[in-house]
C-alpha cells in the first residue's frame, strides 16, 4: 500500500511523532536533521500543523510541542472505545488457542460481572453466563482486578462486601486473600482452583486502560481434570499476552508484566 501514501502527509505525521517525544519541545534544526528534510520544508509543515492546532510553538524558546488539538482527538478516540467490541477478536483467538472457555469481566459494587463469554469446541458446560454476577474474592478474574487496584481501595472492597464461601475452596480469610493478591501482583496473573465453581479451574489476567488503571480481566476456564497445574501454567503466557494486547487497544502504554512476555 506504500504507493498510495501522500508524502507530505507522511512527513507531517513523522514530525508529530518525533515532537511527541519531547516534553519541553524541540527546535526546527533538530527536527530537520531527524527527518532528513530541509529546514524550509519542515517549517512549512510545522506552520500548517500549527494553524490546525496540532502543534504549537513556544514564543520564548521557539521550540515546538504538540498542541491541544491532538489531545482533543485522542480523547474522542478513547471515549469511543468499547471494551467488549475491542476485546472480541482477542477473546475468540484465545478460545481457539486454549480450546477452553474464555471470559471477560469487570468489577461492579464488590462483584465480578461477566460481560462476554466465548465457548470452544472442547467446552464443558459451566454456570457462567454474560450478565451473571459473582463475589469478587471467589474468582481468578476478581483477584486479577483486586490485586492491581490501589491497596486501600482493594481492602475497602474486601471489608465492605466480606468473604463469604462460595465453595469449600473459596478463600474466606482476609489475610490469606491479601497474601494471594500479593502473589498475583508479583506473577501478573491469578488462579482460581475450584474457588467459584466445583471442578472448574481458571487462570486470569488484568486489563488496563489509557489511564494505566485496571478496568477488567480475562480468564481461561475449564474442568479441573483438564486444567491441571501444568495445564494452567501452560495457559499463563496465552492469557497474559492476550490481556496485554487488549490493554494496548484501550490505549495502555505502561509496562508489560514479566509473565506477559513469556
Amino acid at each position: 500500500m506504500e504507493e498510495y501514501t501522500v508524502k507530505s502527509v507522511d512527513k507531517a505525521c513523522m514530525l508529530m511523532e518525533i515532537i511527541s517525544d519531547y516534553e519541553d519541545g524541540v527546535g526546527i534544526t533538530e527536527l530537520a536533521e531527524k527527518v532528513g528534510m530541509y529546514k524550509s520544508t519542515v517549517h512549512r509543515l510545522l506552520n500548517t500543523l500549527a494553524a490546525r492546532g496540532y502543534i504549537e510553538q513556544d514564543p520564548g524558546t521557539g521550540k515546538y510541542k504538540l498542541g491541544y488539538r491532538v489531545l482533543d482527538l485522542g480523547m474522542k478516540l478513547l471515549t469511543g472505545i468499547d471494551l467488549r467490541r475491542e476485546s472480541a477478536p482477542f477473546l475468540h483467538k484465545l478460545a481457539m488457542e486454549s480450546n477452553e472457555v474464555v471470559h471477560l469481566a469487570v468489577l461492579d459494587h464488590g462483584e465480578i460481572v461477566y460481560i462476554d463469554k466465548v465457548e470452544s469446541s472442547n467446552t464443558t458446560r459451566m454456570h457462567s453466563r454474560v450478565g451473571k454476577r459473582v463475589p469478587v474474592h471467589g474468582t481468578g478474574l476478581g483477584k486479577a482486578i483486586l490485586a492491581f487496584l490501589p491497596p486501600s481501595e482493594a481492602v475497602a472492597i474486601i471489608d465492605r462486601y466480606g468473604l463469604k464461601p462460595i465453595t469449600p475452596y473459596t478463600i474466606t480469610d482476609r489475610n490469606q486473600l491479601l497474601d494471594a493478591l500479593d502473589e498475583t501482583r508479583k506473577l501478573g496473573y491469578a488462579l482460581d482452583i475450584e474457588e467459584n465453581e466445583i471442578e472448574v479451574c481458571c487462570v486470569a489476567a488484568p486489563i488496563w486502560d489509557y489511564n494505566n488503571k485496571v478496568v477488567a480481566a480475562i480468564s481461561v476456564s475449564g474442568p479441573s481434570f483438564r486444567m491441571t497445574h501444568d495445564r494452567l501454567q501452560e495457559m499463563v503466557p496465552f492469557v497474559t499476552q492476550t490481556a496485554y494486547q487488549i490493554s494496548e487497544r484501550l490505549g495502555y502504554r505502561g509496562f508489560r508484566l514479566a509473565s506477559a512476555q513469556e
